[in-house]
C-alpha cells in the first residue's frame, strides 16, 4: 500500500516519516502545503523551497498544495490534494495538538484512508533527543519568549536540547515547539541518499519573530 507524508521539512514530520519507513510502509508522495498566509492555522511558511530537495534526495514524488491559508479553506485545499493520490493513508508529525489531529482525521475520513501519527503524545524530551541522534536539523523561525535570534541556524543537539529545556521551564512554552514557539528545517535522515545544502542565507528579525531564511537548496 503506497502512503503520503505530510510535511513542511521540519524535524517532527521528517521523523514521522522515518518512523513510518522504520515500519515497513511504502512513502510515495511527500506532500507540502504552501500558505500564502505566514500566520496559517494549519502549515509552516518558511524554507518550504527545501521540501522538491527532500523528495528528490528521498526518491519520492513532490506534491504541492496551493492555499491563501485561510482558516478551514486551507484544510479543503488538503483533502482535495490528498483525494487525488492513490494512497492507502499519509503521515503527520503532529505531536500534541488537536486542532490539526482533527482535521486531519477528517480528511482522512473523507478520503477513505488512514492516519499515521507516530509522535503523537510523544514525551517532548524524548523526541528531541531522537532527533538529535538520528537527523541533523536546524532551528529556522523562532516566536516565543526566551527564544532570540541567537537560536537560529542552531542544530538540534545535546547542547540545543538543554537550552530549550531551561527557556521551556522559565517560560512554559513546549520544549519540542509544538506550540510554535520555533520551526525547524532537516538538513539530513537516514532516509534521505544524502544531505540537502544551502547556499545563501539571510535573517530577518521582526517584534516576536525571527526567522532564518535559506536559498539555493541542493
Amino acid at each position: 500500500m503506497r502512503w503520503a507524508a505530510l510535511t513542511s521539512g521540519g524535524k517532527d514530520s521528517i521523523l514521522a516519516i522515518q518512523k513510518a519507513i522504520d515500519a515497513g510502509m511504502d512513502v510515495r508522495y511527500m506532500v507540502t502545503v504552501r500558505p500564502r498566509n505566514p500566520h496559517s492555522y494549519m502549515f509552516h511558511s518558511s524554507n518550504l523551497d527545501a521540501v522538491p530537495v527532500i523528495a528528490e534526495v528521498a526518491g519520492m514524488e513532490y506534491v504541492e498544495v496551493q492555499t491563501q491559508g485561510m482558516k478551514e479553506e486551507e484544510v479543503d485545499d488538503l483533502r482535495e490534494a490528498m483525494e487525488a493520490l492513490p494512497i492507502a493513508g499519509f503521515t503527520t508529525g503532529a505531536v500534541a495538538s488537536e486542532y490539526q489531529r482533527t482535521r486531519l482525521e477528517k480528511i482522512a475520513d473523507r478520503c477513505g484512508c488512514e492516519v499515521f501519527a507516530p509522535l503523537w503524545h510523544m514525551e517532548p524530551m524524548a523526541l528531541l533527543r531522537e532527533v538529535a541522534e538520528r537527523m541533523d536539523a536546524i532551528i529556522v523561525v523562532t516566536a516565543a519568549d526566551g527564544l532570540d535570534d541567537s537560536f537560529l541556524g542552531t542544530r538540534i543537539d545535546e547542547s540545543l536540547i538543554s537550552r530549550l529545556a531551561a527557556v521551556a521551564r522559565k517560560h512554559r512554552i513546549h520544549p519540542a515547539g509544538e506550540g510554535g514557539e520555533y520551526e525547524t528545517l532537516t538538513l539530513y535522515a537516514p532516509f534521505y541518499r544524502r544531505r540537502i545544502t544551502y547556499a545563501t542565507e539571510r535573517r530577518v528579525v521582526t517584534p516576536g519573530r525571527s526567522e532564518l531564511i535559506l536559498g539555493g537548496f541542493a
